[in-house]
């Protein structure tokens, strides 16, 4: 057995040593193995072929069409649609639940009637007192709130600091 090159790693054998032991041959096996490098950096596993990176179109739609994912569902439409799944009771009672399903799959529908993130049920505006319920028509209304009055916050540090409020602040205490 005649070898060409310094040997450093076993892919570089070839198919050698797998031939030695098939052959019953010791003696080559022992001296190719001899012939490797101790050093651990020189191992085949470190030294595996690199090939170029191909970077993977990781678009939105290239993944739903690689992963075959269907139409969004919606959160809810674009206006205000009562309609929404009154055709459903109807399918139902006319084929099955796979039906319903398979409908749903294929073009799903919006998971509420309404997109408004401002909407208040009226059960809960029943509920509210009487001044949360006279703001909350304002805001709709668009009539602005309330101002805050303006604050000297210099002077109220000054008050404190000079003590005039000191003996009011005592007596809440």
């Amino acid at each position: 057995m005649q070898i060409d090159v310094v040997l450093t790693r076993e892919d570089q054998l070839g198919n050698a040593l797998s031939v030695s032991v098939t052959e019953h041959r010791r003696a080559d096996f022992s001296m190719l193995l001899a012939m490797l490098s101790q050093d651990a950096l020189e191992f085949s596993q470190f030294h595996l072929p690199e090939s170029e990176l191909v970077e993977a179109d990781l678009s939105e739609l290239a993944l739903k069409k690689e992963l075959q994912i269907g139409p969004q569902q919606a959160l809810a439409p674009e206006t205000y649609d009562m309609l929404i799944g009154q055709d459903n009771a109807s399918r139902l009672a006319q084929s099955s639940l796979t039906t319903l399903k398979l409908q749903q799959c294929l073009s799903p529908e919006p998971l509420a009637i309404r997109d408004d993130k401002t909407h208040i049920p009226l059960v809960i505006v029943d509920n509210c007192e009487i001044a949360v319920r006279k703001r909350l028509e304002s805001v709709k209304n668009g009539v602005s709130k309330e101002d805050k009055p303006a604050m000297n916050a210099a002077g109220f540090y000054d008050q404190l600091a000079s003590g005039q409020m000191q003996s009011a602040l005592q007596l809440t205490a």
